[in-house]
């Protein structure tokens, strides 16, 4: 089942439950896929690029959450939180901790990686290889612990 069909469903769920919280979240995501069938460039809406919009989605939102802990404005920080936590429930599982750190160490494998000078090469591959699966900044810490 498609991400668009998913949402439509759990938009008519969570307004018959009368979730506001999940109702604004699922919408934000109706709308960047309304976005994105619209925006003039004719690529076709994949898995990948349904993983990539929710991605940017809730990176934006923590960007927004940051700032407004930052500044004292908890109210407006728990909104954006709520957002995140809708979100990331369409998102698949992300790899951390030793399965990230085992597929890393399989890319600087393949490519061949030895020291430190090598970390372009295998963040490209990573993140090809990685790209939904993991946060860049996650592979970048492992890369950089990895190629010592």
């Amino acid at each position: 089942m498609s991400l668009e069909i998913r949402i439509n469903q759990d938009i008519i769920t969570a307004m018959k439950a009368k979730e506001d919280v999940t109702l604004r979240g699922i919408r934000a995501i109706k709308s960047a896929i309304m976005l994105a069938k619209t925006d003039g460039s004719g690529q076709e809406i994949d898995e990948a690029r349904e993983v990539q919009m929710l991605q940017k989605l809730v990176k934006t939102r923590q960007e927004s959450y940051d700032i407004y802990m930052k500044n004292g404005r908890e109210e407006l920080a728990v909104k954006e939180k709520e957002e995140i936590d809708v979100i990331r429930k369409y998102l698949p599982a992300m790899m951390e901790g030793a399965e990230l750190e085992q597929a890393i160490q399989q890319i600087i494998a393949e490519v061949g990686a030895k020291s430190p000078q090598d970390m372009g090469k295998v963040m490209g591959a990573a993140n090809k290889a990685l790209a939904g699966k993991a946060e860049g900044r996650a592979i970048s810490e492992i890369v950089k612990k990895l190629l010592v």
